[in-house]
């Protein structure tokens, strides 16, 4: 497990709570294994779909890891909605439908984190 709090970035208390969510990926593995790390915090008026994503997604679901083959990834999801933590590793193989849309998602906004708002 990922087992790491994600505070809103600008240390925001708990007033905001009710209007924050904060999505971090890890990647780690691969032939180097290098280890690589995707944040989103959506903006309140993005914070419904935001949740859709994360509430989409089988957090309780048990997910053994993939002994197939050296060198793959496994991908930590950590969610932060409002007060509530959520965790779950997921082995590359099983990466698929509501949980690459999270991750898909979380690495878009990260690319474009930095990129002015228009």
């Amino acid at each position: 497990m990922v087992h790491e709090i994600e505070p809103p970035a600008d240390g925001a208390g708990t007033g905001d709570a009710q209007d924050r969510i904060v999505v971090a990926v890890v990647r780690t593995g691969g032939i180097a294994g290098l280890r690589r790390r995707w944040r989103a915090e959506p903006a309140p008026e993005q914070t419904p779909s935001w949740i859709e994503l994360v509430d989409r997604c089988p957090w309780d679901e048990h997910l053994d890891p993939d002994a197939r083959g050296a060198d793959r990834y496994v991908w930590s999801i950590h969610a932060r909605v409002r007060d509530e933590q959520r965790e779950q590793v997921i082995p590359d193989t099983r990466l698929e439908g509501a949980w690459r849309e999270l991750v898909d998602a979380v690495r878009d906004a990260d690319a474009h984190a930095d990129e002015p708002t228009r």
